[in-house]
């Protein structure tokens, strides 16, 4: 079976393939004999019902210094198009959201991974909020009281802009003498309230990030944070590090997995910090490369079963 599939992404020239996961499923879906086409959201267009797009055929190749090439542009009404594969990068913003509702006009032979209308209801640490007896005690706000007040029971806590992504923005706030300042300065900078969660000392250990498919778990990686941060994401030098999942990792799975199934939202990775769920990354889910890279389950290629089994 020979599927065509276009790939919504970032430019292709900007990715560092080496820990990609758009890559990835680019380089299995190719070797599996499917025919890739690229587009960036902005060649989105609808007019009269109907959304079209320029897109590209996309040959790839794993190579750090040549790693594709793309065929001539053409315009698609996606008529012909099996999937899209929703995978460009966050920030989660107005730009963002209004692709989610172009692509709701696609044909409805065509399959969109993650359903877009689900994607901007659920963006990333948003949906955890459903589930509060899985997640640390949170705050979202942008009272600068409110979070003075969090801080003072807490005396140790994280704050996160909502719609980041990769750990950047993220700060470390604990008791000072300008604390209030300090809280004051980070909220101006913010457009959208911010969440703000205790630091969790067990983030020493790592932070696991679980690739989830259909709901099911199909790999772990979990990032140590380098020496002297306490982010750990692999943007800012975290140290991945395969893994197994425990007990409470399995529990937690298992108490999301009807609602990422009701939701359709087929390709999603939870962040994990000892017993705690602390985001469902369903926008543009990584760590795939990594997990296979150092001994565990081929995802790519999990992932591609699973899609050709629904046509």
């Amino acid at each position: 079976m020979s599927l065509n599939v276009a790939f919504q992404m970032d430019h292709i020239e900007t990715l560092s393939i080496s820990g990609d996961t758009t890559f990835a499923l680019c380089l299995e879906a190719q070797k599996r004999g499917h025919k890739i086409f690229h587009y960036t959201p902005d060649k989105l267009t609808y007019k009269n019902g109907k959304t079209t797009s320029l897109i590209e055929p996309l040959q790839v190749m794993d190579d750090e210094d040549n790693h594709f090439t793309l065929g001539k542009p053409f315009e698609t009404d996606f008529l012909d198009i099996d999937f899209v594969l929703m995978r460009q990068e966050p920030p989660f913003n107005m730009n963002y959201i209004t692709y989610t509702h172009l692509l709701e006009h696609l044909p409805k032979n065509t399959r969109i991974i993650n359903n877009p209308i689900s994607v901007r209801n659920a963006p990333e640490k948003l949906l955890v909020t459903f589930f509060e007896d899985l997640m640390p005690e949170t705050l979202i706000s942008l009272d600068a009281d409110a979070i003075l007040n969090f801080q003072k029971i807490h005396k140790d806590i994280v704050l996160k802009p909502l719609y980041g992504k990769g750990g950047e923005g993220i700060i470390r706030l604990q008791n000072s003498k300008d604390i209030f300042i300090k809280i004051e300065k980070f909220i101006k900078d913010q457009e959208e309230p911010i969440m703000v969660q205790p630091f969790l000392p067990e983030v020493e250990n790592g932070d696991k990030r679980i690739i989830l498919l259909n709901g099911e778990p199909v790999g772990c990686l979990n990032r140590i944070p380098a020496k002297g941060e306490f982010r750990s994401n692999l943007g800012v030098g975290g140290i991945p590090k395969l893994s197994e999942l425990t007990q409470s990792d399995m529990k937690i799975c298992k108490a999301i997995k009807p609602i990422l199934q009701e939701m359709n939202l087929v390709f999603v990775g939870i962040d994990v910090i000892g017993k705690y769920l602390t985001e469902i990354n369903v926008t543009c889910p990584t760590g795939v490369r990594q997990i296979k890279n150092l001994g565990g389950s081929d995802i790519p290629e999990m992932f591609w079963k699973y899609a050709e089994g629904l046509k």
